[in-house]
């Protein structure tokens, strides 16, 4: 086989069968004793492929042809598909991505937990799988050899935007202006100034942060704001950190989203962490609470609570929910959504609760039932202090799923829990992104 001086990677392509799928959602093939790592690729196929990465045990390959495909292989939506970074999985059937997810979870819990539900629950998914992002962090760069701005995601594997005039899983109020904001952008005088856009959605209006490194002309600031109100947009501007945050003109925009089977508004702010998948979501909220069962008499604890997502929810249900966040302001909105939907059986506390937690003044009650949604750094800090205020039950809601399990696992093997039942929820449709929830309860 040929073989290149500079990368020493062989130049022939190969063929290969793919074993199985990776964490990231790649194709895995073993290649003389190797794993190759596989982008486009599906269990089961027969593929041509060359290597593009060669590192001691493990190999990255590009897919070049698939010689049999797979049951599950579909035709991908998007154009720029297997160049954007935003998406891995457009290739496979929705029900195989989240079969595949469902795999991926078991795998952690045994692998890196030492731990087996005893129940595997149905996956939670709803039936809009495009245009369900909410949130979005957005690439801006002015191109100069080509005299044109992208607007997008990164392109896997780099830092390039890829170019590309729409986004199928971005809120089409976003998504499908991608194109024509690039080029406002390029008619601004600091079009090489903006590094990046957040979007943040509520259930009515559409808001975009101009990240901006130089501050902008008065004529800018009017092409800004004239393109947003041809499109129904609201715009903010950020010149530094994240007090600087402002809107374009007006008052500061308090957005909403609604969880109709709890009558709740919650109110929240374009830099406040709200889940991307608002549909989801209400399902999550749904699901979460009939796992954790809230029965009149039982006082719950909402550990990282955020805005209140699950604690305001879980108050229509108990005498009292205590909910525990590291965020001030999100601790802060929290309150202000009680008051809103007047609720007045909850109780805020703000505390890092990756940090030693002795004297906080919550601790020292008890609580029956413990709902955890931590980062994906998940909760290892906080669970010996579970069977200390009687924790019986815990709902572990978590985006990543070896957190999850090495969590589950100290829970159960080191604290006397059962893993009663978890399943997997379609948070984030086509890509390799494990949303997953777990039930745990005391012997």
């Amino acid at each position: 086989m040929r073989r290149s001086r500079a990368a020493k990677l062989p130049l022939d392509p190969l063929t290969v069968h793919i074993e199985g799928m990776s964490l990231d959602g790649r194709g895995v093939a073993c290649v003389d004793g190797r794993s190759v790592y596989i982008h486009g690729a599906l269990t089961g196929e027969q593929v041509v492929f060359r290597y593009t990465r060669i590192k001691g045990q493990q190999a990255e390959g590009a897919l070049e042809e698939v010689l049999r495909p797979s049951p599950d292989r579909v035709l991908a939506q998007c154009p720029q598909y297997g160049v954007c970074g935003g998406c891995s999985l457009q290739h496979q059937r929705p029900a195989a991505q989240i079969r595949d997810k469902q795999q991926k979870l078991l795998h952690s819990f045994a692998s890196i937990g030492n731990v087996v539900p005893e129940r595997i629950l149905p996956p939670l998914i709803s039936d809009n799988t495009w245009g369900y992002r909410k949130k979005a962090r957005l690439g801006v760069k002015y191109v100069a050899k080509k005299e044109r701005v992208l607007v997008g995601f990164r392109e896997r594997g780099s830092g390039f935007i890829c170019e590309t005039d729409r986004c199928l899983v971005l809120d089409p109020r976003v998504g499908e202006l991608l194109l024509p904001l690039a080029r406002m952008i390029g008619e601004l005088s600091i079009k090489d100034r903006i590094p990046q856009i957040e979007v943040a959605i509520d259930d009515n209006h559409c808001i975009l942060n101009f990240r901006l490194l130089s501050p902008a002309s008065e004529d800018d600031l009017r092409r800004l704001s004239d393109f947003c109100d041809t499109h129904s947009l609201v715009p903010y501007l950020q010149e530094g950190g994240a007090e600087s945050l402002r809107p374009l003109s007006g008052d500061q925009q308090t957005l909403r989203y609604h969880l109709p089977a709890y009558g709740l508004e919650l109110h929240f702010l374009p830099a406040d962490f709200t889940q991307v998948n608002s549909d989801l979501n209400r399902l999550m909220v749904d699901h979460a609470l009939l796992l954790l069962d809230p029965k009149r008499e039982d006082r719950v604890l909402d550990l990282f609570c955020g805005l209140g997502n699950f604690t305001l929810p879980l108050a229509r249900s108990v005498d009292e929910v205590t909910g525990v966040e590291g965020d001030v302001g999100l601790v802060a909105r929290a309150g202000q959504n009680a008051a809103v939907n007047d609720i007045h059986n909850v109780r805020f506390y703000s505390a890092d609760l990756y940090q030693p937690l002795e004297n906080e003044p919550w601790l020292c009650e008890s609580f029956n039932k413990v709902l955890l949604d931590p980062p994906r750094s998940g909760a290892q800090q906080v669970l010996r202090y579970l069977p200390q205020i009687g924790a019986h039950r815990i709902v572990y809601v978590s985006c990543h799923p070896d957190t999850l399990a090495r969590d589950a696992g100290e829970l159960v093997n080191l604290h006397g829990y059962r893993l009663v039942a978890a399943g997997v929820m379609d948070m984030f449709p086509h890509t390799a992104h494990v949303e997953s929830i777990a039930l745990l309860e005391s012997h």
